[in-house]
């Protein structure tokens, strides 16, 4: 299975205050954050260092900022349905070491479950599900009139993109990752791009993925070739907040956390040059991540407003590139599967899925023992066909 990667290159906790939340943890939990390796990525983490940070990545003092989104002044309610009896399930969530699992249907609650001493007020990271909130904020820019078309090209809204091979890439072609721009993604190369552009200093006056990316030579011609690319989600998230003129997370708190009736705060972690990291880092409740489904179930309206527009989703959350995988495909920063369901998806078993037949949708958090290798994808495709076939026999 073909790696999905963090695209940061994240610091060790290195934690010289000893007030406030920190000094609220228990020894141990401290003990491990402490000793997070200095100048190293997630993936040289231990899986106890991993289970400490992946719920506090945006309280590590030196690890990144984050702005803060706030809850929506109107939650929207989640009443407890029909309870959903899974067999093995303990055992499903042990060997997936899942965090947080909550399954909606017909927004109802039908099971929620929580481990790795983790609870339903917390906030557990995101990696690249991100990636399909940036897409949705595409959608609410192109509403708003702010983006005028998928079709104009990126240089169009990011003007340090001029001249680099970017200048024939559109909108379309960033949101499929069919830029035909050159790139490593292999995050446990030392020399790929991936592991690369967030340590590189930035060009004066740029965004820091701006300046990395714009040196990148060309591979394909536009549109040809699928290639997945976690710079690019951040170049989509730097050119939705130049055509906004707003911060990403101050965008997404506007169109999608309030709209969408989002509970809890959630935060969203900052690149060296001070912009959200688009292709990742997004903190929230595992309720508010299943709350994402949702609105998407509702084709982005809220009310009586449309978000996005009517036809956004039909084109997102389905089958625009060949990625390789039978039966599967890639939208607009969503994986697809031919039979309708969709899924955003991070590395270390982070994930909402949603399947429009059954309005099911499965919000999941874990920390896999690895980013995305061994037996946990596997396992999790399996478990979500399970639950399909469950409700389908009447559960």
């Amino acid at each position: 299975m073909r790696k999905r990667t963090i695209g940061l290159a994240l610091v060790g906790a290195v934690l010289l205050a000893a007030g406030g939340w920190y000094a609220s943890l228990d020894k141990e939990t401290r003990g491990l954050l402490a000793a997070m390796p200095t100048d190293a990525d997630v993936l040289s983490w231990s899986v106890p260092q991993r289970d400490a940070a992946f719920r506090a990545m945006d309280r590590l003092p030196v690890l990144a900022k984050a702005n803060r989104i706030s809850p929506s002044p109107h939650p929207l309610p989640l009443p407890v349905g029909k309870p959903l009896v899974v067999p093995g399930l303990d055992q499903y969530m042990a060997n997936q070491r899942a965090a947080g699992l909550v399954i909606v249907q017909d927004g109802r609650i039908r099971l929620e479950r929580y481990a790795l001493d983790f609870d339903a007020k917390g906030r557990w990271t995101s990696f690249s599900v991100a990636k399909s909130f940036t897409s949705t904020l595409v959608g609410a820019a192109i509403q708003d009139g702010a983006i005028h078309s998928l079709e104009d090209k990126v240089s169009r809204y990011v003007p340090g993109l001029r001249g680099s091979a970017y200048d024939d890439v559109t909108i379309r072609q960033l949101l499929t990752m069919s830029s035909g721009v050159r790139w490593n993604e292999d995050y446990e190369d030392p020399k790929s791009d991936v592991a690369r552009f967030n340590n590189a200093a930035p060009e004066q006056g740029l965004d820091a993925t701006v300046s990395y990316m714009r040196k990148l030579p060309r591979a394909h011609p536009p549109g040809e070739v699928w290639h997945y690319n976690t710079g690019e989600t951040n170049l989509i998230g730097v050119l939705v907040s130049e055509a906004t003129h707003k911060p990403l997370s101050r965008y997404l708190e506007e169109k999608v956390w309030h709209p969408a009736g989002m509970e809890a705060e959630a935060t969203w972690l900052l690149d060296k040059t001070g912009h959200e990291i688009a292709g990742c880092c997004l903190q929230a409740a595992t309720r508010d991540f299943a709350r994402m489904g949702l609105f998407v179930l509702a084709n982005g309206r809220s009310g009586d407003r449309q978000i996005v527009p009517p036809d956004w989703f039909a084109q997102a959350t389905h089958k625009q590139k060949d990625d390789g995988e039978p039966g599967r495909g890639y939208g607009f920063q969503w994986w697809t599967y031919d039979e309708g369901s969709v899924a955003a998806q991070g590395i270390f078993g982070q994930g909402i899925f949603i399947d429009p037949k059954r309005r099911l949708v499965i919000a999941s958090n874990a920390n896999w023992p690895r980013a995305d290798l061994g037996p946990q994808p596997a396992a999790r495709e399996a478990f979500y066909k399970q639950v399909q076939a469950l409700i389908d026999a009447g559960q």
